[in-house]
């Protein structure tokens, strides 16, 4: 267990770092009811910080788990609107976001796959205006994670309950650099360093980026005119400076949506709705997934395949070093927020608006004519490994090494 002091660090850091909270701006923590003490100090944290509210929204996935094993696929499917009116408030309102995630990974084991993406569609389609809000970044959001029983178990399942949670709050640690003497600051340098390298990459305009392991992995990722790498550090709408995930450790972009070619093979298991899938590969073919398979879970990766249409093409490609604090521990996650900074990732579905110039300002359309995908779904899935090569194609055909074998030379 974390001291006293790291757990208020680890609260400022959320406060000051993920979300920036501003001097009288409200502030929504969304908290699993096993996470109630985090999220106290979050909020005592944020009334020192300035805030001029906070507000906490609970949730509990056994709950979620009895609901979704009795209540019937219509009642799952018709979300209610005062959940609509909740989210469409925190954004016109210019509301903070900061959302604890501590998920039991297996959570809807042995529950039909498809009763739970219909479930997942569903809620994806009636939010999909904040969801949308936060992909443009019109509030600041930030994602955390702290240890439940049922996730630190996971991880450390040859260990007893105290001490899984005990060794995932030190791994939480040393991934938040919560060991550094002054973790605000550590973080701040963190983020300057990242933005250096994107920076390279966006003066580098690449055309399109190889990727290449002797696990099978062997795709060609076409990039649009106009991307923009992106850092941890982030511009929300009002001109205020934000970090979304913490942990971070990624450098990222959009795919065009039609210059996607080849195969891809995944390093580490994907959680997904609460199904572990594993053993997995996708083919593509001019962007869209033609072929599939998996080892554990394939009825999952189908479903979350074909989502919709949208869903069958990529819509974000992220790079990150096999030397990450999080790479060093050498840990499974079940935990996309972790693992997704220990590996290099891509996500099928929506890409993100403000990795294109001028893309927050662009409608839908006007994104999938400049090759940004669209769809309900975003889901990062894990690629990178130890041998990965990945190199820059510029728009004359030179190459640049960016990784070799799984690690930056840039």
């Amino acid at each position: 267990m974390l001291t006293h002091k790291q757990l208020t660090d680890f609260a400022d850091l959320a406060i000051k770092v993920g979300v920036n909270l501003q001097k009288d701006q409200r502030l929504v923590v969304n908290c699993p009811i096993e996470c109630a003490d985090f999220a106290r100090i979050i909020s005592l944290q944020a009334f020192k910080a300035g805030a001029k509210d906070v507000s906490v929204l609970w949730n509990d996935e056994k709950l979620s788990r009895i609901r979704m094993e009795n209540a019937d696929i219509a009642a799952l499917e018709d979300i209610p609107s005062w959940l609509v009116c909740q989210k469409k408030e925190i954004i016109e309102k210019n509301i903070a976001i900061i959302s604890i995630v501590s998920s039991d990974p297996a959570i809807y084991e042995g529950i039909d796959i498809v009763k739970i993406k219909r479930y997942s569609k569903a809620h994806s389609i009636a939010l999909k205006d904040y969801r949308n809000a936060t992909m443009n970044n019109e509030v600041r959001w930030c994602v955390v994670s702290v240890p439940s029983a049922a996730w630190a178990l996971k991880v450390f399942p040859n260990l007893s309950q105290k001490e899984a949670i005990d060794k995932l709050w030190e791994a939480i640690a040393v991934a938040m650099r919560l060991n550094e003497a002054d973790p605000v600051k550590a973080w701040k340098e963190h983020v300057e360093k990242l933005t250096a390298r994107a920076q390279f990459l966006n003066e580098s305009n690449f055309d399109s980026i190889h990727l290449k392991n002797n696990k099978g992995t062997d795709l060609t990722v076409g990039l649009p005119a106009g991307h923009i790498w992106t850092a941890a550090g982030e511009v929300a709408k009002d001109g205020v400076m934000f970090t979304a995930n913490m942990p971070t450790e990624e450098i990222f972009t959009v795919p065009h949506r039609n210059r996607v070619n080849g195969k891809v093979v995944n390093a580490l298991p994907l959680s997904y709705n609460g199904v572990i899938i594993d053993g997995f590969f996708v083919e593509f073919n001019e962007g869209r997934a033609v072929n599939f398979g998996a080892k554990i879970g394939e009825p999952a990766l189908k479903e979350l395949i074909n989502t919709d249409e949208g869903s069958h093409y990529l819509g974000e490609i992220a790079l990150i070093g096999k030397y990450s604090p999080i790479s060093n521990l050498k840990t499974m996650f079940y935990n996309t927020l972790f693992d997704e900074n220990a590996s290099c990732h891509l996500a099928f579905g929506k890409g993100y608006p403000s990795t294109i110039k001028g893309g927050e300002s662009m409608t839908v359309e006007q994104l999938l004519q400049k090759g940004i995908n669209d769809s309900v779904e975003h889901c990062d899935f894990m690629i990178g490994t130890p041998d990965l090569n990945v190199t820059g194609i510029r728009q004359d055909g030179s190459k640049v090494n960016l990784f070799v074998d799984g690690e930056w030379v840039i």
